[in-house]
């Protein structure tokens, strides 16, 4: 007879095993043909716009193009900021695939300068009421231009009026190569998104800056809201263009989601501000001159180095005057110097001038936020001072000092003779016995100042 060898619990366990596993992917198949979340991530920019920044939203963009969101929202408030990082952000938003709206908010925000070109880049441009845009005239980054004659007035161009009461153009052909490149970008941005080109340039051209109301009026901007609910509500159901298609924007009841600045945008934050960037540099120059002083002491030599590596890293992404810098290593060479070649305060007077000058133009621009401090220079330069007070004082003295150590510690000193003597004989003095020459007679215990010193001879006379 045969044993069956059919085992019902190995099978019922099997079973539920297949079960188990083909619902797992019915419902990852599910998942996958989800439509896109609905969800709005906001990106708040409140301060100056620069590599930090830049960096911040470049990568929250990327982010909501991978997860399809369905719109980003810069929340803005800044008084401007670098060009370079500007650029950056707003060929971030032309290539994006998710719109991107740019609202001025809270009320007193302000979207200047730089902000006034991310708002008309915008797919969507909206501010808060009490807010305020414009003043878009590039700042000059490197001085006053040299001047190509005197300020004319702008030549009226084929088919419009020539009218006289137009702002004269900058007399320098450097202020005028700004000017003309920043209006014809603004314009550009503005003809993309069927906005007032002739504002925009006037805002480059003029500086002018109007209201929120006032730019909805002139179509410089598409909504005015109070709050993100309300930027939701009026911009539901608006056709916008993506590249070469439109889309219908679906707002209704989106979720929020804000993506807050990382440690990495935190830290490039901290070193690209011109202020650290400037002590960095100071800390790792004379670090490294500490390690130099004391050998193996390691410890100032490895911070020094790691401090000047950071400050590299922080004014290569920030505009500096390389003038500048360089004025300010003179100024550090010509303090050095001073200690080992005392000059009365002459090299080091002049290496405080050089650091101080090379510090007031070290950063190459006038943008609020990205300007090393005046109080920090000038604490910087008053320790300088000090310094070089304290070390030229110290030289000073010790030019008065007397002489304690070699021959010459023996002039003016007083010898002891041990024998009598007629010209020539014997005396003591720091516990040493010299042979010594006198013009007159010497006793011995006449106490004997010392006049020269010849070889091995004292010339002595005695004293009075």
């Amino acid at each position: 007879m045969l044993r069956s060898s059919w085992n019902l619990p190995a099978t019922c366990g099997l079973l539920c095993a297949l079960l188990v596993v083909s619902a797992a992917r019915i419902a990852t198949a599910a998942e996958k043909n989800e439509p896109a979340p609905a969800v709005a991530i906001i990106v708040e920019v409140k301060d100056a716009i620069g590599p930090a920044t830049s960096d911040y939203f470049i990568r929250a963009l990327e982010d909501a193009n991978e997860r399809g969101a369905r719109l980003v929202v810069l929340q803005l408030d800044t008084p401007g900021g670098l060009d370079a990082a500007m650029r950056d952000m707003i060929h971030a938003i032309l290539a994006s695939d998710v719109p991107v709206a740019t609202f001025v908010t809270p009320s007193g925000a302000r979207a200047a300068s730089a902000g006034t070109y991310l708002l008309y880049a915008s797919h969507i441009a909206a501010m808060s009421p009490a807010t305020n845009v414009g003043a878009a005239t590039p700042v000059s980054l490197t001085g006053p231009a040299e001047p190509s004659g005197p300020e004319r007035p702008r030549k009226p161009q084929p088919g419009e009026d020539d009218d006289r009461s137009k702002p004269a153009e900058p007399g320098s052909a450097g202020e005028r190569k700004a000017i003309n490149d920043a209006a014809a970008y603004i314009r550009g941005l503005a003809e993309l998104r069927g906005r007032n080109a002739d504002w925009a340039e006037a805002a480059v051209r003029s500086a002018e800056s109007i209201s929120a109301r006032e730019a909805l009026e002139q179509n410089v901007i598409d909504v005015v809201a109070t709050d993100l609910p309300d930027l939701f509500r009026q911009i539901e159901g608006k056709r916008i263009k993506l590249d070469k298609r439109e889309i219908v924007l679906a707002t209704a009841g989106l979720a929020i989601e804000r993506i807050e600045p990382d440690t990495r945008t935190r830290v490039l934050s901290i070193l690209t501000n011109p202020n650290v960037a400037y002590l960095l540099m100071l800390i790792g120059i004379y670090g490294l001159l500490l390690e130099g002083y004391n050998p193996g002491a390691f410890l100032p030599g490895i911070v020094g180095g790691i401090c000047l590596l950071l400050a590299l890293y922080a004014l290569q992404i920030l505009p500096v005057n390389y003038a500048g810098l360089g004025l300010m290593l003179l100024g550090v060479a010509l303090i050095i110097a001073e200690a080992f070649a005392p000059s009365f305060g002459v090299l080091g007077l002049g290496g405080i001038v050089a650091f101080v000058v090379g510090s007031l133009v070290l950063m190459d621009t006038d943008v609020p936020g990205f300007e090393v401090a005046r109080t920090l220079i000038g604490g910087v330069a008053l320790a300088g001072g000090i310094a070089l007070l304290v070390t030229v004082s110290f030289f000073a003295q010790s030019r008065r000092r007397q002489v304690v150590t070699g021959v010459e510690q023996l002039l003016r000193e007083t010898a002891v003779a041990l024998e009598d003597f007629e010209g020539s004989g014997m005396v003591q003095i720091y516990g040493e016995i010299w042979q010594a020459e006198c013009s007159v007679p010497v006793r011995k215990g006449d106490r004997l100042r010392v006049l020269k010193v010849s070889g091995l001879k004292l010339e002595v006379a005695p004293l009075p």
